[in-house]
């Protein structure tokens, strides 16, 4: 069975708030899962203290036991120290697109 630390949404129609859960990757996002270690409300600003609240005590023990944080509560439990953060790749991200190219290249070639 592979374990998810992830959010299950809750609250009405643009009114979010999330459960931090422990679920199977197999389950539905707010569907059965094993056990809430917290939540999140995103509608109250980022310093208030009732913002994030996670029990990581419990992180540690479900990380120990082979369960894998998704990104957003990846970020949450490296800043507490739980996990490491994890690094993403993609060079190609930052590269122009094509059309950018041809326009630099034609100012380029103007300004010659």
């Amino acid at each position: 069975m592979a374990l998810r630390i992830r959010l299950a949404r809750g609250g009405t129609k643009k009114r979010p708030h999330y459960n931090i859960v422990i679920s199977d990757s197999r389950s539905p996002r707010d569907g059965r899962f094993i056990e809430k270690i917290g939540f999140y409300n995103p509608l109250l600003p980022s310093d208030h203290a009732d913002r994030i609240k996670l029990d990581l005590e419990k992180a540690k023990a479900w990380v120990a036991k082979g369960a894998v944080a998704t990104d957003r509560v990846n970020k949450w439990l490296a800043d507490a120290g739980v996990t490491r953060k994890r690094t993403h790749n993609n060079p190609q991200k930052a590269q122009p697109k094509k059309k950018a190219q041809e326009r630099a290249a034609a100012a380029a070639k103007a300004a010659q």
